[in-house]
C-alpha cells in the first residue's frame, strides 16, 4: 500500500500541495481528479522524489521513502508514466523498455509480460521510439514502467489525446494490472475516462483532497463532478 500523510511541497517560495493525503491499496485503481492547477502532477512528482517534500511522508508497505533520492523510489518497485509519456525518441522500443529493465535487475520475464500486455510494440522493438503514433508511444511508456515490475504504478493522464481504440486498449490494460495485484493511482480530468475501471475517486483542489468517495458514489451524485471538475 502507498500511502501519502499529509504532504506540503513548494515550487521555490510557492506552495503547490497543502496537507495532501490519500492511500492506494494492492488491487485498486485511485482516480486523482480535479481541475487544471489542483496539483495532481505535483502530487505524482513527489511521490516519485522529484519534488521534495517539505513537511508530512510517504510510505510504501510502512517503508517511509519520502526522504529517498528520486533514483531510489523505482528501485522500490513504484513504476510512473508522466504526462508526455517522457520517452528516449532517439532509442529504439527495445531500448526504451531496457532502461526499464534496468532500473531493478529485471529480467526476460519482466519483458515478456510487459509485451504480451502490449502485443503491438513487439512488431516494433528494433523501431525508433520518437517515429511511433502518440498511441503506441503511450503504450511504450507503460511497457517501460511495467519493466520493473511495480507494486504500484503512477499514471498521469495516459489516455490525453488519444483515439477511442487505443484509450480501450489502455484500459484495459489497467484492469488487467488491477487483478493482479497492482496498486494504480491515475491522474484525468475526464471522469467519464475513469468510471469504468476506478474503485475510487478523490477530488484535489489548491493541492489537497477535497473529497473521497466510491465511484458508485460519484455516479449517484453528478454535483461532485460539477464542483470539482466542472468549469
Amino acid at each position: 500500500m502507498l500511502a501519502v500523510e499529509e504532504v506540503d511541497a513548494f515550487y521555490g517560495a510557492v506552495q503547490v500541495l497543502r496537507g495532501l493525503s490519500f492511500e492506494v491499496r494492492t488491487g485498486e485503481v485511485l482516480c486523482l481528479l480535479g481541475r487544471n492547477g489542483a496539483g495532481k502532477t505535483t502530487a505524482m512528482r513527489t511521490v516519485m522524489g522529484l519534488v521534495p517534500v517539505r513537511s508530512g511522508r510517504i510510505v510504501l508497505d510502512e517503508e517511509a521513502i519520502s526522504g529517498l533520492a528520486a533514483e531510489e523510489i523505482p528501485k522500490r518497485g513504484i513504476g510512473y508514466v508522466p504526462q508526455g509519456r517522457r520517452l528516449f525518441s532517439e532509442l529504439t522500443v527495445r531500448e526504451n523498455l531496457e532502461v526499464g529493465l534496468m532500473t531493478r535487475g529485471s529480467g526476460k520475464k519482466a519483458l515478456d509480460r510487459a509485451l504480451g500486455l502490449f502485443p503491438r510494440l513487439e512488431e516494433r522493438l528494433g523501431q525508433r521510439a520518437g517515429t511511433l503514433s502518440g498511441g503506441e508511444q503511450t503504450m511504450l511508456s507503460i511497457a517501460r514502467a511495467l519493466c520493473i515490475e511495480p507494486r504500484v504504478l503512477l499514471l498521469d493522464e495516459p489516455t490525453e489525446g488519444l483515439m477511442p481504440s487505443m484509450i480501450a486498449a489502455i484500459r484495459e490494460v489497467i484492469v488487467r494490472l488491477r487483478g493482479e495485484g497492482v496498486a494504480v493511482v491515475l491522474v484525468e480530468q475526464r471522469v467519464e475516462a475513469v468510471l469504468g475501471i476506478a474503485d475510487r475517486v478523490a477530488f484535489m483542489e489548491g493541492g489537497s483532497i477535497r473529497a473521497l468517495h466510491s465511484v458508485a458514489e460519484v455516479r449517484a451524485d453528478p454535483g461532485l463532478v460539477h464542483t470539482y471538475v466542472g468549469v
